[in-house]
């Protein structure tokens, strides 16, 4: 009998040293209990000297207690501040920066893209059918343009957009060249050398013609010394084709058109050309000029930013289906905060959207293996250039890889579309009969914080065309060709698919995949940390 009730009186020590808490810390009290406890039939362990040390070690459990939970919290916002650096670090390195630095009275202005119609457009044709996702009101107070831009990579070879310029305000197709300073048209003036364009030349007033002394002469043509009897400000371009427009500035009005059909007549400088040669007079006619889009002073960009109408900042997303044609915009409202990746504009006398890249691959493949180490290879973004270009070396060794890729697979030199094309030896009726056989091309850029990997990537269909021999050409030409032997230039053939941003304000070009159907209009917010992160992460 005595064996049986020595078992309850163990279980009383438990009982009254348990905690009055919730079951983890019961448990933990039983634990302890049941190590302070006396061995069955030791009478000493009943005590009042074991009850003081118990009342000690319960004293002891709840400091333990609270240290453990003041620990716990602790830890708690460690992980959250950890967790809000890291957010904001990843904000602020795939955002646009500019799109926190809005002033108030700016607006954008949207240009959706559109493939090149059959019948080439009726010249008075208006704002787009396609609008952005929040439209409506929205697009109203923010004065979103949507205005039409056709084109084609193959067989015309340029983008373009329609933009209203005179009083009264008519359209007129501009070939959108993110390589280009000044925005001009065709100009009777009276015209010496003009192409047939889709619509009737431009012709300026005497108060239209910009006089030497006006700063944007200035820019476009430094100190020249034109004599006191001048009255117009000459200018002559000569592009990388060796093509040139010679004319005179005249300064307008320019209509943006907004979402819900309002205009906004805008001060505007550009080129009213009376004299083109070479390629500018034999390209298809569906262009009366060329969008100037660089960062020079004169550009469209640079002289809406410094009126206040817009933050320097524009984008262009030319879609790699070819039955849709994308969008450009002007501003920085439709630039994505989330996924895009960001490289330093490189300075330059040029004005050209430049960066440096470190390699050049095709698919694991390095092409620019005689670059000596740490040397960099410029990359300039040219929305002009149909193609894309490389220095000679690279190309050669692109040109090699694919000789050897497949023997389906075999050069037709009595193809002109292109300097290399290959004739396939079964039936091609699109580019996905054949792009498997190909690898893409991959621009390799400094990486971000050491570890994280910055690339441009050009999947097969970005870089190929399919002639009207069905033949497979290749859209990338050698750099030679052009005068670029020792940079790469990445032309619309390589743009499409992608959503590209210049941000002149932070002098960063940015990209991301895209299908280019529906531009996404976006809301900022302040951030604490967007200066600080963005200085150190970058």
């Amino acid at each position: 009998m005595e064996h049986a009730s020595s078992p309850r009186a163990h279980g009383v020590v438990v009982i009254a040293v348990a905690p009055d808490h919730d079951d983890d810390s019961g448990k933990k009290g039983w634990r302890l209990a049941a190590a302070a406890a006396p061995a069955f039939g030791d009478e000493a362990g009943f005590g009042v000297e074991e009850e003081e040390e118990e009342g000690e070690e319960e004293e002891e459990e709840v400091r333990w207690r609270e240290r453990r939970v003041a620990s716990l919290w602790r830890v708690a916002g460690a992980l959250l501040v950890v967790a809000a650096l890291a957010v904001a670090g990843h904000y602020c390195l795939y955002h646009d920066p500019a799109a926190f630095s809005r002033e108030e009275g700016r607006s954008s202005f949207l240009l959706p893209l559109y493939p090149k119609s059959s019948g080439g457009g009726a010249a008075g044709e208006s704002a787009g059918s396609v609008k952005p996702d929040g439209a409506g009101a929205e697009a109203r107070e923010n004065s979103s343009a949507l205005l039409p831009i056709r084109g084609n990579v193959f067989p015309d070879g340029q983008y373009y957009t329609s933009m209203y310029i005179g009083n009264p305000p008519r359209p007129y197709f501009l070939d959108v060249d993110t390589g280009s300073d000044l925005t001009w048209i065709q100009c009777d003036a009276p015209c010496t050398n003009c192409a047939k364009g889709p619509h009737p030349l431009y012709k300026p007033e005497k108060p239209n013609v910009v006089p030497p002394r006006d700063s944007y002469c200035q820019e476009l043509q430094g100190n020249q010394n034109y004599g006191d009897t001048s009255k117009q400000c000459d200018y002559e371009i000569t592009y990388a084709d060796r093509s040139s427009s010679m004319g005179i500035l005249a300064r307008d009005n320019m209509q943006l058109i907004t979402a819900d059909g309002e205009r906004e007549n805008l001060d505007f400088v550009f080129g009213c050309g009376y004299d083109q040669q070479g390629n500018l007079l034999s390209s298809p006619a569906n262009t009366d000029g060329i969008l100037g889009l660089s960062n020079a002073a004169i550009s469209l960009p640079t002289q809406l930013a410094s009126q206040g109408i817009i933050s320097n900042v524009f984008g262009h997303c030319i879609a790699a289906d070819p039955s849709n044609g994308g969008y450009m915009f002007l501003g920085d409202d439709y630039v994505p905060r989330w996924g895009m990746t960001w490289m330093p504009i490189r300075n330059g006398p040029e004005n050209l959207y430049s960066t440096e890249v470190q390699k050049v691959n095709y698919g694991d493949q390095q092409l620019n293996v005689r670059r000596k180490a740490g040397k960099l290879t410029q990359v300039i973004f040219d929305s002009g250039s149909s193609y894309t270009y490389l220095p000679h070396d690279d190309y050669t060794n692109l040109i090699a890889s694919l000789k050897s890729l497949s023997p389906s697979l075999l050069q037709d030199e009595s193809d002109r579309t292109l300097p290399f094309c290959m004739k396939p030896n079964f039936p091609v009726r699109s580019m996905d009969d054949v792009k498997h056989l190909f690898k893409p091309l991959s621009l390799v850029f400094k990486k971000r914080l050491f570890i994280l990997p910055r690339t441009f990537v050009i999947p097969p269909e970005d870089y190929l065309i399919i002639s009207d021999k069905n033949n497979i050409c290749l859209g990338v030409l050698d750099g030679t060709e052009i005068g670029h032997d020792s940079a790469i230039v990445i032309g619309d053939v390589s743009l499409r698919g992608k959503l590209v941003v210049y941000n002149n304000d932070e002098k960063q070009i940015g990209w991301v995949q895209s299908d280019c159907a529906k531009p996404q209009k976006q809301s900022g917010f302040p951030f604490l940390f967007k200066r600080v992160l963005q200085n150190q992460l970058l």
